[in-house]
């Protein structure tokens, strides 16, 4: 797996100040992309165990709230699979931070309640350790800059601890 940033102090990409991953890998290829450079799976720098040092001595400080992933596209299979450990060591380190994800694909996608190629064997534990994904494709006919926290109104800002426990999606309220 690939990534092409890393924001070690974000603010526009969820609840306080975080730290943000953006994964390389995209298939959605939503027109007017914010960064086309990052649909190909090979661009940017290889994600290692260096990068994963480096991300969580990022997240260490107090006034850090959490993690964000972004891309790209985090929930491309190769990208789950490649973050999953990952995810798991932050949960374990780092437990008191939240961790958002962006996706262009949609939770009944992700859940396989509507066939994609995105499910994999990752799915279901990666999901389980996100506090929040907004999901849907980026939609520029549906583009509008006072939303929270997303860009078009068909995405979603889904509260996935609720949502895995009611079996109901519940939104995210700030």
């Amino acid at each position: 797996m690939n990534y092409c940033n890393i924001k070690p102090c974000d603010i526009a990409d969820g609840v306080g100040v975080r730290v943000s991953l953006f994964v390389s890998g995209c298939t959605h290829h939503c027109k007017n992309c914010f960064q086309p450079e990052t649909w190909d799976f090979d661009y940017g720098q290889p994600f290692t165990a260096q990068t994963e040092d480096d991300l969580l001595t990022a997240l260490s400080p107090d006034f850090i709230d959490g993690l964000t992933l972004l891309g790209g596209e985090p929930m491309e299979p190769e990208n789950q699979r490649g973050l999953l450990p990952f995810l798991r060591r932050v949960r374990r380190v780092l437990p008191g931070k939240t961790i958002w994800c962006y996706s262009g694909f949609t939770w009944e996608q992700l859940t396989g309640q509507t066939p994609s190629h995105c499910r994999c064997e990752a799915t279901d534990e990666f999901l389980s350790l996100l506090d929040v994904l907004v999901d849907g494709p980026f939609v520029e006919e549906l583009h509008d800059i006072t939303l929270l926290f997303k860009g078009s109104s068909n995405q979603r800002l889904i509260s996935v601890p609720q949502t895995l426990q009611t079996g109901v999606i519940t939104l995210w309220q700030p």
